[in-house]
């Protein structure tokens, strides 16, 4: 049998996706039940154990199909990229069809429409929401769900509309955010995170890691670099803003920053290599 990705295939000696019958081998295969995350942000781990690192984080509302639970852990698969792993079972709901997508780097949720009110919980951008009705107070529209809690309108856009389609302008609303390795969110962000989630908000799909999104697009060479266009390094990928400026989450400065290209370059091929490719959307 094939040896597969286990990032993007669920499949265990014991479990697998139905999907992966004839490809892989093990003892049972389910096609898993639909759910939703509940977490405003959850991690996703490659081990149901806690003092593992982190893989990657699935947001508020968000899709998975889960395969098992056991021990108060579920292993699921995220529906947006396809990522395997391990998250509490407790950060699971039924499905729900969404509304509307957060479109700021992070929001709060309060539990009445009164930003007066201590907020209940903070949302990143791309969580998921079903909106039920709207209110007003002192003239701040906001967005009701059905449990009476309330979003800032004007913080998040309708299912299916992309925040415009600029996905370099998206990145540069993270600017300072902090580094976090595996980090997915307004909160902590990677670096391959900060491209995937710039693109989804602009309706386009990516894949989740560096080395899955170096094969994304069309390889160009680094005279042709130009605004929009991705660099890679082993295991590290940024966004270029113009010819001249690199865009990236990064564990230099540990926050989402600006850099001059060639400082970059240099700054990172003193410690690691030289760019390993350039590929453009």
């Amino acid at each position: 049998m094939t040896t597969l990705d286990r990032r993007l295939n669920a499949c265990r000696p014991d479990l697998a996706d139905e999907r992966l019958r004839g490809s892989v081998s093990a003892e049972r295969f389910v096609t898993g039940e639909l759910a939703r995350i509940t977490a405003p942000v959850i991690p996703l781990r490659p081990a149901p154990d806690t003092e593992r690192g982190i893989d990657t984080e699935l947001l508020f509302g968000e899709a998975v199909r889960v395969f098992d639970r056991a021990d108060g852990w579920a292993w699921v698969q995220a529906v947006e990229d396809g990522y395997v792993g391990y998250l509490p079972d407790t950060s699971l709901a039924e499905p729900e069809d969404h509304t509307h997508v957060v479109c700021v780097p992070c929001t709060f949720l309060y539990p009445a429409p009164e930003l007066r009110r201590p907020a209940a919980a903070a949302l990143s951008m791309g969580s998921r929401v079903r909106i039920v009705g709207e209110a007003e107070t002192r003239g701040t529209r906001y967005l009701m769900l059905a449990d009476g809690s309330a979003l800032i309108a004007g913080h998040c856009l309708p299912a299916g509309e992309a925040a415009g389609d600029d996905y370099v302008a998206v990145a540069a609303r993270f600017l300072e955010t902090p580094y976090l390795w595996g980090g997915r969110s307004g909160f902590g962000i990677d670096c391959s995170a900060l491209v995937q989630l710039s693109l989804m908000m602009t309706g386009r799909s990516a894949p989740r890691d560096s080395d899955m999104q170096a094969q994304f697009g069309s390889e160009i060479s680094r005279g042709e670099l130009r605004r929009g266009d991705l660099v890679f390094w082993k295991g590290h990928v940024g966004l270029m803003e113009d010819e001249e400026t690199l865009l990236h989450a990064n564990g230099h400065t540990m926050t989402v920053a600006r850099e001059d290209f060639a400082g970059a370059v240099r700054r990172i091929g003193w410690l690691y290599s030289q760019p390993t490719g350039f590929r453009r959307l």
